[in-house]
């Protein structure tokens, strides 16, 4: 193992962990991809990417589809809702420039930042304010734009789940961070299937990538379901501050 590929696996058990507690673990291997393999084109780092993190996302949704209770209904909605745009979005990094998003996305995550540090009870407490319709209004909405986002470039997806979740839906930050588990990992299926056959995955990186991302992710999710809500809000704070510190194009 060449010293770069074994940098990207040490950078993939990092995301692996960090998306199992919160999400955002695009924030960490993504960067590193652009980083680390330059000469690739962005489709097939982004492809790489996906490909490495849906083992660790399925891995976290397992673990906690085991011990929390999720609200499975509205779930499926948005994750279908999700899997849709985020096949479309994967199909416009071809066409588009993802770079032209970052600073609308820096903007965003530092707003969740700023209101999240300020309202002390965010979170802590699972308090379902939406009626039936209204959910599937929400979730449909979330599912469009989360969707779309992250097959086109992914990176902060987690962080705007959990807080969609937590400051739309009333879920408490450990349920909020379940429940972005299910979503990502159909909007990640849905990259796939347009990153895959179109040859955007580079697999002797990708695939011990995985493994890493996996181990990470088991690690993760076992400490947030073992600690809580107020530990996943003490990640979900230092994600929302991660991005704009990194540059995938640097």
């Amino acid at each position: 193992m060449d010293w770069t590929l074994a940098a990207l696996c040490g950078f993939a058990f990092l995301a692996g962990f960090v998306d199992a507690v919160v999400g955002g673990g695009g924030l960490i291997q993504v960067p590193a991809l652009f980083v680390l393999k330059p000469e690739l084109p962005p489709a097939t780092l982004f492809g790489t990417n996906k490909l490495s993190a849906i083992v660790g996302t399925a891995n976290a949704t397992w673990q906690y589809g085991r011990r929390v209770q999720l609200p499975w209904r509205i779930l499926l909605l948005i994750a279908v809702t999700a899997f849709v745009f985020s096949f479309l979005g994967a199909r416009a990094v071809s066409y588009l420039n993802p770079n032209a998003l970052r600073p609308m996305i820096i903007a965003l995550l530092l707003a969740v930042f700023v209101y999240t540090l300020i309202k002390k009870d965010f979170g802590s407490l699972h308090a379902p304010k939406l009626t039936a319709n209204q959910q599937r209004l929400c979730g449909i909405t979330m599912g469009v734009i989360i969707g779309f986002y992250d097959g086109f470039l992914g990176p902060g997806t987690g962080s705007f789940l959990v807080f969609a979740f937590v400051g739309l839906f009333g879920f408490s930050f450990l349920l909020a961070s379940a429940a972005a588990k299910i979503v990502n990992l159909a909007t990640n299926a849905a990259a796939l299937v347009w990153f895959i056959p179109t040859g955007h995955v580079l697999y002797r990186a990708a695939l011990p990538m995985a493994l890493c991302n996996l181990a990470g992710s088991w690690l993760g999710a076992h400490l947030a379901i073992k600690r809580g809500s107020s530990f996943v809000r003490l990640f979900f704070i230092g994600v929302t501050v991660m991005f704009p510190t990194i540059s995938p194009s640097e």
